[in-house]
């Protein structure tokens, strides 16, 4: 490990902590409440302000806007945090705010996320692990992501909406609800268009659990009954199926924003 290298042309602030083996670049500018973790490079032109904490080799690219204050007419000025994983990747002219006193006063990133280039993550968005966000993805306030998610460019997130674990927001999405875990969206208005099968393969899910995740979408998601009804009894049906049960949890979790259905799909009474 070594002593941070820092260019000449960046501003560090005095209270500003940084790890072992950090890389400033040049016009960089680090805020006096900031960590830095082990090995977080800034390459050049990022800028990270406010209560924020970057964790242990992650990189952040030229004209990113890291930590400022939310985008919010409610904020005011709340001592709010933001909390970014390790190595993740922060490509160019990223926008991510802290929380607000409204929303729990923490935005998070979890850790090996990739946010390409001119993304926005909003005030207290929560987002898991290993989750990837194409070109020009916004992120809405309140929005929580699970692990594994991946968006394609352009799509567009409504505030205070849940997007389940392993689910595939399509390109040029607008995604107005809920979207369950190992689901798929696509469209503006975005409706569920099945599972996600590509990554659930991907990531090595076994044969036999795909195929029960599979007849429980059909039954949770069939014409018969209400939503409420054929979740029910999907969580009675595979009660001993962990991927199910989590559906089942999440859809039983709903609170601000509907469930995304498939476009043939019924409302929920």
């Amino acid at each position: 490990m070594s002593a941070p290298v820092i260019h000449p042309t960046a501003i560090i602030a005095d209270g500003a902590r940084l790890g072992e083996g950090v890389r400033i670049g040049p016009y960089s500018i680090v805020g006096a409440n900031v960590t830095l973790g082990d090995n977080v490079e800034l390459v050049s032109h990022a800028v990270v302000e406010g209560n924020t904490t970057i964790g242990a080799g992650t990189r952040i690219f030229p004209f990113a806007s890291v930590g400022h204050q939310p985008q919010d007419l409610k904020f005011h000025g709340e001592d709010s945090r933001l909390v970014i994983g390790e190595n993740c990747t922060i490509r160019e002219s990223v926008t991510i705010n802290p929380g607000t006193e409204n929303g729990g006063m923490l935005t998070q990133i979890g850790d090996n996320c990739l946010i390409m280039a001119n993304a926005h993550v909003a005030h207290d968005a929560i987002v898991g692990n290993n989750v990837i966000m194409a070109n020009y993805v916004g992120i809405a306030g309140h929005v929580q992501v699970g692990d594994n998610v991946i968006f394609g460019g352009t799509c567009v997130i409504h505030q205070f909406t849940r997007i389940g674990a392993h689910a595939f927001i399509g390109a040029q999405s607008m995604v107005d609800g809920d979207v369950i875990p190992f689901g798929m969206a696509v469209g503006n208005r975005a409706t569920l268009t099945g599972l996600n099968l590509v990554g659930l393969k991907r990531r090595k899910f076994d044969r036999e659990a795909i195929h029960r995740l599979r007849a429980a979408y059909r039954q949770i998601f069939a014409s018969e009954g209400t939503l409420r009804e054929r979740v029910e009894d999907a969580a009675e049906l595979f009660r001993d199926d962990v991927l199910v049960q989590e559906v089942v949890r999440f859809i039983s979790e709903a609170q601000d924003r509907p469930i995304l259905l498939p476009r043939n799909g019924h409302e929920t009474e």
